[in-house]
């Protein structure tokens, strides 16, 4: 006779993606689990639509991943936010010709449903129990009473090779179902390749009342042997107690193997135990998985209340822990009926515990709370804990044990369980078994706090360190993008920045420092702060990077990293670079032809003896230069060079809007889940209306100075800035005068209409002038004390053939 295999069936939802990780597969069954309609689903990446978590997020990239992976992960739903725990088989797919483009198929359930209505059974063809999907709506559990699904796990099956017949035929059908969208040979080709690395299964942890009936040794029961005793012979006697010396084989193992066979259970179960609490970095899902491997070997009722502070790791756990203390239960796992405590000690309530519980004494004392029996008015005190919800039934006559989840030295919660009255206390052993899953729990727990504290605190860093919002300059439109890697442990040093310069110019500048983690970062920071400080002192992009190179090998060994500087010049329409071993820019004309500048290479800063180069480019109204890392463009299936062609190919045609090719380069090049930082700058490049300047060279001589003020008035009264004339026409008269002073040959005025009103001195002389205290008898120095009061803003820099004094003057609307 052969006798099927049984199969379970539950409601899954099948979702694929394609070769650049995004949905193209989304049923309704999807749309339920996770609260996102197809819409609002297919073509994006699954981490940004689902909030996955960063460790888990590479297991949907087959570049990175590159073979199955099955697990849990808790997200929040997409519409109203509440959590969803769900179980993940994600397969990769080969790309081949014929298969629909897709690279990823990820199956999935909802393990909350499944551990509260059962999964449905089947024998062959004939089904046994239904699944959840094909049962009443409302809930119910449609397995017995006395059984009780505690644990689902995902996991998979052997292989099609070991197995072929086993499940090849019911799957093959039933994903067929799921992926309707498909023809019947991508469908056959992308089921032989999951069973090539196996079915879905789940591991269950089930609790079931089994009734006993008494065993009589007189007339034993046909067919049953009794616990512990030895199995009727053919004749239908008992086999006789042998004495000493009596050869053969005994009734029951000897007494030393038996000892030793206890003791080794409770090691594989706490290591077994272990192993499921450490699975996740995840400091809740931890605390969950202990609450349920303890039901129902060690507890009939367990509960996990954890620091408020440490589920929010808003800061470091409390070091002492009193009333006013605010907690959160975050676990609950019990093996009575489905539903039993749910509204009596609900998952997420928030709670306040006050100093006499033995909650707050275990965590003050540090040490475990042990009641054998909690009598009805220690249940009556306990419960009032609580409001007004009638927990008397859930304390009275059970055995109590609070235990403190202590890490590092510092508390972190409570870990509760209760024993049924009908069941024996807590022994010395059981004691010792909670107390080293509380601690193995207490320190998964703090690991996983720590884990998240230190991502948040990388991205804060990086955050802290980069510009906020693009500048606003006339002839030119910036825009930003950065997305920091995927995980704590790849944060970079990329960093980027646009800097008003004198003249109406714009410095861009794009760096990238070499390494990754918290130094890197702080690194980026000051190499950032460097650039700064030196393009206020306008010089040319060669002669910053060679600076910036100087600083950085003075800073330490550890200061590497390649660095792009540019400065556009919207009146002259150029734009001047230099480049220290980063990825070339792209320039796009006006017309949409698009062209990766050849600028020369160089070498990282911080390595030394090598020279900058400076490459000057004409660029037209209406053009856009993008500069990126190398993050956006090196992945693990391209190098960089066909990922800056792929760059170059994208921007061809691009429209006059940064925001959308921007977003259009984060959507479509880099991997879903980044491994490295990723920086993009969007230059728009518009120019200064040649009517909106005007410059005039002067004669060094005194009568040069009333001339120029008239010629400014006049300017002004045709810009429509009468307004401004009496303040620009005394500052500009200071600065000729102080120019004829202590200047020598040439001299110049330049006025430039753009979001303010700019006005520049130009000379030969080299000296440079600065502001100083005039005393009342001073007959001079009082000419910059009037520029630093009546104008907006003003400076002075050097250029190649003298200097630059300038001042600025905001220009109201009217």
């Amino acid at each position: 006779m052969v006798i099927a295999d049984l199969l379970g069936v539950a409601r899954m939802t099948a979702i694929t993606l394609d070769g650049r990780g995004r949905i193209s597969h989304w049923d309704d069954t999807a749309a339920d689990l996770f609260g996102a309609a197809r819409p609002q689903a297919v073509g994006r990446p699954p981490a940004a639509l689902l909030g996955l978590p960063r460790e888990h997020r590479g297991a949907f990239e087959p570049e990175v991943f590159g073979h199955v992976w099955c697990g849990t992960c808790t997200l929040r739903r997409v519409d109203d936010g509440e959590p969803a725990e769900v179980g993940w088989w994600v397969y990769p797919i080969d790309g081949e010709p014929g298969d629909h483009g897709i690279r990823v198929l990820a199956l999935a359930a909802d393990l909350r449903r499944l551990r509260r209505d059962g999964i449905g059974i089947t024998i062959g063809d004939l089904l046994l129990a239904p699944p959840d999907s094909a049962g009443p709506s409302d809930g119910a559990a449609r397995h017995p009473a006395a059984a009780r699904l505690l644990r689902v796990e995902p996991t998979l099956a052997a292989p099609s090779g070991d197995e072929p017949d086993r499940i090849a035929g019911p799957f093959a059908g039933r994903l067929a179902e799921l992926l309707t969208a498909l023809d019947r040979a991508a469908s056959e080709k992308i089921t032989s390749q999951v069973l090539g690395f196996g079915c879905p299964a789940v591991s269950l942890g089930l609790t079931i009342r089994l009734p006993l009936v008494p065993h009589t040794p007189s007339a034993p029961h046909a067919g049953l042997t009794p616990l512990g005793g030895a199995a009727p012979r053919a004749g239908g006697g008992a086999h006789p107690r042998r004495g000493p010396g009596t050869s053969g084989p005994a009734d029951r193992p000897p007494p030393a193997r038996r000892d030793v066979s206890r003791s080794l259970e409770p090691l594989a179960y706490l290591g077994a135990a272990g192993e499921q609490i450490g699975s996740s970095l995840d400091h809740l899902h931890a605390a969950r998985t202990l609450a349920e491997v303890v039901v129902p070997r060690l507890a009939d009722f367990a509960a996990v209340e954890l620091l408020e502070r440490v589920v929010a790791d808003s800061a470091p756990p409390a070091d002492e822990v009193d009333e006013t203390t605010p907690m959160r239960r975050v676990a609950v796992a019990h093996n009575d009926e489905p539903g039993r405590w749910e509204e009596a000690v609900p998952e997420g309530e928030a709670l306040f515990l006050p100093s006499g519980t033995p909650f707050v004494q275990a965590m003050r004392t540090g040490r475990p709370v042990h009641i054998p029996c909690v009598d009805p008015e220690q249940a009556a005190r306990i419960a009032a804990v609580f409001g007004d919800r009638d927990l008397r039934p859930l304390f009275t006559g059970r055995a109590l044990l609070v235990v403190p989840l202590i890490a590092r030295g510092r508390v972190l919660g409570t870990f509760k369980l209760l024993r049924k009255p009908d069941r024996p206390g807590f022994d010395e052993l059981d004691l010792a078994m909670v107390d080293e899953l509380a601690r193995r729990a207490a320190l998964c727990v703090d690991n996983g706090r720590l884990y998240r504290r230190e991502v948040k605190v990388a991205e804060e860093l990086q955050r802290s360190m980069l510009p906020d919002d693009p500048p606003d300059v006339a002839g030119a439109r910036v825009r930003y993008r950065y997305r920091p890697a995927g995980q704590a442990a790849q944060v970079g040093g990329d960093w980027f920045d646009a800097i008003p310069l004198p003249g109406c110019r714009l410095g861009i500048v794009v760096g990238d420092v070499m390494g990754h983690g918290l130094t890197s970062a702080a690194i980026m920071g000051q190499l950032r702060t460097a650039v700064r400080t030196l393009a206020a002192e306008d010089m040319r992009p060669a002669r910053l990077l060679r600076q910036l190179d100087g600083l950085a090998r003075r800073l330490g060994e550890d200061y590497l990293a390649t660095c792009l500087f540019a400065v556009y010049d919207p009146v002259e329409r150029l734009c001047t670079l230099a480049n220290a071993g980063h990825v070339p820019p792209v320039l796009v004309s006006a017309d949409g032809e698009s062209r990766v500048l050849p600028v020369p290479s160089g070498v990282p800063v911080g390595v030394g003896g090598e020279p900058f180069e400076t490459m000057e480019v004409k660029v037209e109204d209406g053009s856009q230069l993008v500069l990126c890392t190398d993050g956006l463009l090196e992945r693990r299936d391209r190098d960089i060079d066909t990922g800056l062609e792929e760059l170059r190919d994208r921007l061809a045609g691009a429209s006059a809007d940064l925001d959308g090719t921007c977003d259009d380069l984060l959507d479509t090049l880099p991997a879903p889940t980044p491994a490295d930082d990723i920086a993009i700058v969007a230059v728009g490049f518009d120019g200064i209306p040649a009517d909106d300047v005007v410059s005039w060279e002067l004669e060094p001589e005194p009568g040069s100075v009333p001339w120029i003020r008239a010629q400014v008035a006049s300017r002004l009264a045709g810009w429509g800035l009468g307004a401004l004339t009496d303040t620009a026409r005394l500052l500009v008269s200071e600065l000729v005068t102080n120019a004829l002073v202590h200047g020598a040959g040439s001299l110049g005025v330049r006025l430039i209409k753009g979001r303010t009103l700019l006005c520049e001195v130009h000379d030969d002389g080299a000296d440079m002038p600065h502001l100083r205290h005039a005393d009342a008898t001073d007959e001079s120095g009082r000419g910059l004390q009037l520029v630093s009061h009546l104008s907006t803003r003003w400076g002075t820099h050097r250029t190649e053939e003298g200097k630059i004094v300038w001042f600025e003057q905001r220009i109201r609307p009217y």
